[in-house]
């Protein structure tokens, strides 16, 4: 575990704790972000079948995760899964654009109550490695997050103001979520 302690610091979340949930549409990579930041490779996961659920304690820094499948009638229990958490990592597939809509209607349906106004958003936006993969600001305003990016310069925001920003990465490759974490760090 000495080089998960290690990540983590390079990452920005030593001496920490937070309960992060992830979320994301089935096929989005979480699970092979979770296998990642538990064993270091990415291995290629079979489709989630049924909920599940996994807690990663390393050194202070609490990993709360639920991998949930993607049809609607899972996602109805994301709000249980969340309200325990201090930030949300939403992981987008950007290879298939014939899923934005329903990934903007995921989110949205976190995102917009009361309870979790507050909650910072990482969203990984993954596959960049892929041909098919869109651009970030494609990504953007497909998940219609125009007026709500933060910026990735974490700076002090006015009270209300949820953090919010879009990562590019290639969780296979182990590109580009280390620094999503970085700017998560500055809000947990």
């Amino acid at each position: 575990f000495d080089w998960i302690w290690k990540s983590l610091s390079f990452l920005g979340l030593y001496k920490k704790k937070a309960s992060i949930v992830f979320l994301g549409l089935d096929n989005a990579g979480k699970s092979t972000l979770l296998a990642m930041l538990k064993n270091g490779t990415a291995q290629q996961v079979a489709p989630t079948q049924q909920p599940t659920s996994q807690t990663l304690e390393i050194g202070t820094i609490k990993f709360k995760t639920f991998d949930l499948g993607g049809h609607e009638v899972a996602r109805k229990v994301w709000e249980e899964y969340t309200a325990s958490a201090n930030a949300i990592v939403f992981l987008i597939d950007i290879a298939d654009r014939s899923r934005f809509d329903e990934s903007y209607q995921s989110l949205l349906s976190i995102t917009s109550q009361k309870q979790f106004k507050d909650f910072p958003v990482l969203i990984l936006a993954n596959k960049i490695d892929l041909p098919s993969a869109v651009s970030v600001d494609d990504v953007v305003q497909a998940l219609r997050l125009n007026d709500q990016l933060t910026g990735k310069d974490a700076s002090k925001l006015p009270n209300g103001v949820r953090p919010l920003e879009v990562f590019p990465c290639s969780v296979i490759n182990k590109e580009g979520y280390a620094d999503g974490f970085k700017w998560l760090s500055n809000y947990v």
